[in-house]
């Protein structure tokens, strides 16, 4: 059985608890873990756990909401290494998705996971998903128009679904799949989309 690590064991409870949730959830699937199992991963009981989450539908939420905050935190690294230059930016934020999926297990996209197991669409967590992804594709779309690309909502659509698929098909065909290709294809991509104002040759 999981069990969190010695110096995990000293955080506080719903700490212990999400990242109890958070290993389960992703190795076995959602639907898959019970209350039991995470609050004996996290080393506490089930009325300390509903002390801190209401449901189990607010847990799964939580720990949704937790790994959509940790995506967003690529755009401020992107941000801090190239300031006032987006299209640095973007292609920095691309190689390190793409270094992700390279480096990522078999099991993928933690959130893509999650809206495939939660069907149902008033879910609370499953409107995490949608809200998180919505606005990675539209602060795509800011970005590929602030560097400088003449169609920048079709470009910006071409590299969310290649980022997207190369997520999804770590499920189906593994790392060594064409996901392993995706810095060459997002890569080869913005090399060929044309720029405001370009002249053709």
């Amino acid at each position: 059985m999981l069990r969190l690590k010695r110096q995990a064991a000293q955080s506080p409870p719903r700490e212990r608890i999400l990242q109890a949730a958070r290993a389960l959830f992703y190795r076995d699937g959602i639907h898959a873990v019970s209350m039991e199992a995470i609050a004996a991963a996290a080393g506490t009981h089930k009325m300390t756990l509903y002390r801190h989450f209401s449901s189990r539908d607010a847990l799964v939420a939580a720990y949704l909401e937790e790994l959509a905050a940790e995506g967003e935190g690529v755009w401020e690294e992107a941000r801090r290494h190239h300031p006032g230059d987006p299209e640095s930016q973007l292609r920095y934020l691309l190689r390190q998705v793409s270094q992700w999926a390279s480096d990522s297990s078999t099991r993928g996209c933690a959130l893509a996971n999650a809206a495939v197991e939660l069907a149902r669409r008033k879910h609370p967590a499953r409107k995490v998903v949608e809200a998180h992804k919505r606005r990675q594709r539209e602060r795509l779309v800011e970005l590929v128009r602030a560097a400088g690309y003449a169609r920048p909502e079709r470009v910006a659509d071409e590299l969310f679904l290649l980022v997207e698929g190369a997520r999804v098909t770590l499920q189906s065909v593994g790392p060594e799949g064409p996901g392993a290709r995706l810095h060459a294809l997002v890569s080869e991509l913005l090399d060929s989309a044309p720029k405001r104002g370009a002249v053709k040759a």
